[in-house]
């Protein structure tokens, strides 16, 4: 408590001032036009889907409990730093506090870092499903889905607070120009009055092991499945194909950026900037589009709940 309260003290740093996407006023209007609707999109899109699921009996099944969880956390993960962002566009001074950055440091990587450990989980349900489905109502019941559930919020959380402990613990006494329009650890740290060296690795060996290993498990995961799919047959290899294909193409879009900017120690590129828009804004509007394009059960049933909302409103008239 002394270490945290020192470093608090050696703080001289209120606020942080970020440089944005863009010093161009024409393209900062154009990014806030396509950003928005991006935002607007990406709330419309995955409420939709958990809505759907909630109300549509027949996918209160594992896998779109899962699905569920995953909407709400690209819901809460995009939140975390498109309005920001947005604000930013309008603004000629784009700055933060210290501790709205902290605070959005430390939400980052919690919903990061769960929809890492929720998509590792998806993949493990499918393997199951798919590879020993005969043994799935038992391995994967709805109280063992809870528990996984409250697991990958337990560990998001864990890795979250060593991730705004590492950086706060640093001394901020100069530079306060970020690089970027939302507070992360690579960029925050480089503004340390100190060597942060040793922290830059130790961040390294947290968020990228998880990274990296997470995606080695999801890959080893599905190149399972799609061996034990010679044994299934025509009907079956075409549906575990298009469910899996769609997993792996969310897998894909949201770890590539992550291993990309989390695992190289104290080295920034220009296309940074880039790739952390595709992760924070893309990304979480692709999901939606992904699965509800892709799955005939979830378009079947968005359809019979417009239906119902539609003869509901006309038997109220």
């Amino acid at each position: 408590m002394d270490g945290w309260m020192d470093a608090l003290n050696q703080t001289r740093v209120t606020e942080f001032v970020f440089l944005g996407l863009t010093d161009k006023w024409i393209l900062e209007i154009l990014l806030f036009v396509a950003f928005s609707a991006t935002y607007v999109l990406t709330l419309w899109g995955n409420i939709l889907i958990m809505v759907t699921i909630v109300f549509t009996a027949h996918l209160h099944t594992p896998m779109y409990f899962f699905l569920s969880n995953l909407s709400f956390i690209d819901i809460c993960h995009s939140s975390v730093t498109v309005p920001k962002m947005l604000e930013g566009l309008l603004l000629e001074r784009k700055t933060i506090s210290f501790d709205n950055c902290i605070t959005q440091l430390f939400f980052l990587h919690l919903f990061a870092c769960a929809e890492i450990f929720l998509l590792t989980i998806m993949a493990y349900d499918r393997y199951v499903a798919i590879c020993i489905p005969l043994h799935y109502p038992n391995v994967m019941n709805m109280r063992v889905c809870i528990q996984l559930v409250f697991a990958l919020w337990l560990g998001g959380t864990v890795h979250s607070l060593v991730q705004t402990f590492l950086t706060i613990r640093l001394p901020y006494c100069g530079p306060n120009i970020i690089d970027s329009y939302f507070c992360d650890v690579p960029p925050v740290i480089k503004l340390a009055c100190t060597d942060t060296y040793l922290t830059g690795m130790l961040i390294v060996s947290n968020s990228g092991t998880i990274s990296l290993a997470c995606f080695l498990a999801l890959v080893t995961s599905y190149t399972v499945i799609l061996v034990s799919l010679r044994k299934q047959s025509a009907e079956g290899r075409q549906k575990a194909l298009s469910t899996c294909s769609a997993h792996f193409m969310v897998v894909a879009l949201f770890f590539g950026p992550c291993i990309f900017i989390y695992t190289r120690p104290d080295t920034s590129f220009s296309l940074d900037k880039v790739v952390s828009v595709f992760y924070t804004v893309i990304t979480p509007l692709l999901n939606p589009l992904i699965y509800s394009l892709r799955n005939e059960k979830i378009k079947s049933a968005m359809k019979q709940l417009r239906e119902r909302q539609v003869f509901f409103m006309k038997s109220c008239t």
